[in-house]
């Protein structure tokens, strides 16, 4: 079974998904974060995949995009840096980056890159859903990886549908139509999220955008499987000097 749904499974409530931009701060450090991530009790890692043109993502990550691009992440070096990680890190792990890339890298080539490191679901903002069934579906079941889609409050409910139909693991729940990063009030999502609970989805529902601290993930939790964090992980991050200690106090104060 795909570490994604083992999780689910064991653990249906309060899910905690921290996303980190492979190759930042320093290029070496993707590692030591998932392996701090994974000992601080974060249920899930996402890792991103540096592009120069990251059009779901706000300033914070847009930057840390940059920085890795600089200290020369790509994506050949990330499959690199991922060798071996099985033998320490037993989380869930995805891999969130857009197609340029990975087309470059090639398609099945990248899947099966993913398959040999360890790699369980993909966020690919800019696949389209009917490219997605139409061209990928059956290669990414090749190699045992589940796709996963977002959706916004102006998502229709037959495309969330439609798309709970057609990916697995779990459904991504943007919580306001804008990038990552920004202060939402999340109590003005109520009835989209209630929405989303009541349709009774296959897959289990995150919530992502705008999670920052332990009032909004309590708050995303109570209407959802869980919680993404990205921007907030990302700045704490950015100037530590004991990434061990910084990701073990940031975990520890979401989950307070």
């Amino acid at each position: 079974m795909n570490r994604i749904d083992q999780l689910f499974q064991n653990k249906p409530k309060d899910i905690l998904n921290v996303y980190c931009t492979a190759g930042y701060p320093s290029l070496n450090d993707t590692v030591t974060i998932v392996e701090a991530l994974q000992q601080s009790g974060a249920d899930m890692v996402e890792l991103g995949m540096p592009f120069s043109d990251p059009l779901a993502d706000g300033p914070v990550i847009q930057e840390s995009s940059t920085r890795a691009i600089k200290n020369g992440m790509r994506i050949s070096v990330l499959f690199e840096q991922l060798k071996g990680l099985r033998d320490k890190v037993s989380l869930p792990l995805i891999l969130m980056g857009y197609m340029n890339p990975v087309m470059q890298f090639g398609v099945e080539k990248f899947l099966q890159k993913c398959a040999e490191t360890g790699v369980d679901g993909l966020i690919l903002p800019d696949l389209p859903m009917d490219e997605y069934e139409a061209e990928y579906k059956l290669l990414f079941e090749k190699y045992g990886l589940h796709n996963i889609f977002l959706v916004t409050p102006e998502t229709s409910e037959a495309r969330i549908r439609k798309i709970d139909s057609v990916s697995n693991g779990f459904v991504y729940a943007v919580s306001s139509s804008s990038t990552t990063g920004k202060d939402k009030d999340m109590s003005h999502q109520e009835a989209y999220f209630q929405r989303l609970k009541a349709m009774n989805l296959r897959n289990p529902v995150l919530i992502g955008f705008g999670i920052r601290d332990s009032k909004t993930f309590r708050e995303a939790c109570r209407h959802s499987n869980g919680a993404i964090i990205g921007s907030a992980f990302v700045k704490a991050i950015e100037n530590s000097a004991n990434l061990q200690a910084t990701v073990k106090e940031f975990v520890a104060g979401i989950k307070s």
